[in-house]
C-alpha cells in the first residue's frame, strides 16, 4: 500500500476535523462555495469527484462492457440488496432507533421528521462515489459501470414507489433535474473524459507506460480529491454539526449500523453465490453507499431546509467518507 492508503484513517480524522473548524472560522462567507450549484449539485464538490472517480473510469475496456451479461449473477444481487432489501432495513433501523431506544430524547413530530430523512437515504443507493469505493478495492472497472448504470435505470422507476410506500404520502414529486444532472455530471462527463485519455494515450505511449506510469501517477490524485472533499462538505455543514452534536451523534448511529448490515449481509450472499472479490467489493458497496444529493434534495423539497429529514440526509453525507473507507478496508484485507 502507498503513503496515502497506508494511513487513510488519519487523513481522514484530520480533514474532518480541519472542515468542521474552517467552517466556524469562515462562518457565512463558506456560502460562496456552498451556493455554487447545479440543481442542488455543487460545482466545487463536482470537480473533486471527478478527480477522484476518473483514475476508475480512465481504466475502462468498452470493448469488454459487452461481456458483463455472461455473468448476471452480480447484476441480480445489487437488484435484490438495493431494491428488495435495503430500503425496508433502512426504515426498520429508523425506526427502532428514533421512536423506541430514542423516545425520552426526541418527540415524535421530530422522530418522525428523522425516519422520514432516513428512509429517503436508504431508496437511493449510491452513484458516483462507489467508482471510488470500487477503484480502492481493485473492482471490475467494467462490471462497476455496468451495475451503476442498472441502479440507476431502476432508480428513474423505483425511488417514488418505495418512498411513498414507506412514508405513506402520495404527494413526492421527484427532482428530476437533480437526478439527471447527477447522473451527466457525476458518470456521463467522467466517463467520456476517461474515454478520450483512455485512447489517446495508449495509442501514443503503449499499455506499458499507461498502467505502470500514468496509473501509478494519477491514484495519488484520487486519494487527494477525496480528503478535499471531505473538507468541503464538513466546512459547509460545520455550524450545524455545533449546534447539533448530540443529534448529529443520534442520527449517525442507526445509519452506520445500517450501513455496515448491508455491506454484510451483501457480502454474506455474494461470497455464497461464489462472485468474484472484483465484483462482490464494488457490488457490496453500492448497497451500503447513497445518493445521497438525490436524498437531501427531496428532503428540501418535501419538508424544508430547517426540518429533521433533511438535517437526517445531512447526516448522511457525513457519515458517508469515513465509513465507507472502514468497508473498503475490510474489503481488501478479505481480499480473495
Amino acid at each position: 500500500m502507498g503513503f496515502f492508503e497506508r494511513y487513510l484513517s488519519i487523513w481522514v480524522t484530520i480533514c474532518i476535523v480541519a472542515g468542521i473548524i474552517l467552517g466556524k472560522v469562515l462562518g457565512t462567507s463558506i456560502t460562496v462555495l456552498s451556493d455554487m450549484n447545479i440543481a442542488t449539485v455543487n460545482i466545487p464538490v463536482a470537480i473533486l469527484v471527478w478527480l477522484m472517480i476518473f483514475p476508475m473510469m480512465v481504466q475502462i475496456d468498452f470493448n469488454s462492457i459487452a461481456d458483463v451479461g455472461k455473468n448476471p449473477k452480480g447484476l441480480s444481487l445489487t437488484i435484490v440488496i438495493n431494491w428488495l432489501i435495503k430500503p425496508f432495513t433502512m426504515a426498520f433501523f429508523a425506526w427502532l432507533f428514533f421512536s423506541k431506544i430514542y423516545a425520552a430524547y426526541l418527540s415524535p413530530e421530530l422522530a418522525q421528521e428523522y425516519i422520514a430523512g432516513a428512509i429517503l437515504l436508504g431508496a437511493a443507493p449510491c452513484t458516483a462515489m462507489v467508482f471510488v469505493w470500487s477503484y480502492l478495492t481493485k473492482g471490475d472497472p467494467e462490471y462497476t459501470l455496468v451495475q451503476v448504470a442498472i441502479n440507476d435505470l431502476i432508480l428513474l422507476v423505483a425511488f417514488i414507489p418505495i418512498v411513498q410506500f414507506l412514508l405513506g404520502v402520495t404527494s413526492i414529486a421527484i427532482p428530476y433535474d437533480t437526478l439527471i444532472s447527477s447522473v451527466v455530471i457525476f458518470v456521463v462527463i467522467p466517463l467520456l473524459a476517461g474515454y478520450i485519455a483512455n485512447k489517446v494515450l495508449i495509442k501514443k505511449f503503449g499499455m506499458k507506460w499507461f498502467q505502470e506510469v500514468f496509473m501509478a501517477r494519477l491514484k495519488p490524485v484520487s486519494i487527494v480529491a477525496l480528503l478535499t472533499t471531505l473538507v468541503l462538505l464538513f466546512a459547509f455543514q460545520g455550524e450545524k454539526i455545533l449546534a447539533n452534536p448530540l443529534h448529529i451523534l443520534l442520527i449517525a448511529i442507526p445509519l452506520t449500523i445500517q450501513t455496515y448490515f448491508i455491506f454484510f449481509v451483501s457480502w454474506g450472499i455474494g461470497r455464497k453465490m461464489c462472485l468474484p472479490h472484483s465484483i462482490l467489493s464494488p457490488g457490496s458497496m453500492i448497497g451500503a453507499s447513497n445518493f445521497f444529493e438525490l436524498a437531501v434534495a427531496v428532503a428540501i423539497a418535501l419538508f424544508g431546509l430547517n426540518s429533521g429529514a433533511a438535517l437526517t440526509t445531512v447526516v448522511g453525507v457525513l457519515i458517508e467518507v469515513p465509513v465507507m473507507l472502514s468497508l473498503v478496508k475490510i474489503a481488501n484485507k478479505w481480499r480473495y
